[in-house]
């Protein structure tokens, strides 16, 4: 008989990785720059903050000015 946390897939995934994390965010970073915005204010912009500019790129470079 299959216990519970063998049927739940929820809690046998695993967990992202600290280092894939880290990749995925310094990415985020560079894409925000590559649309205008310094590297100065994306230095001081958590995470959270990055990903909502990524939502609306348009909005970003119209906002910050394309390169």
């Amino acid at each position: 008989m299959a216990s519970t946390e063998e049927r739940n897939k929820n809690r046998t995934r695993p967990s992202k990785s600290n280092s894939a994390r880290n990749k995925r965010q310094a990415d985020h970073r560079k894409r925000l720059i590559a649309l205008g915005v310094d590297e100065a204010i994306v230095a001081k912009m958590t995470p959270k903050e990055v990903r909502d500019k990524l939502k609306y790129p348009a909005k970003v470079a119209k906002e910050f000015g394309s390169k």
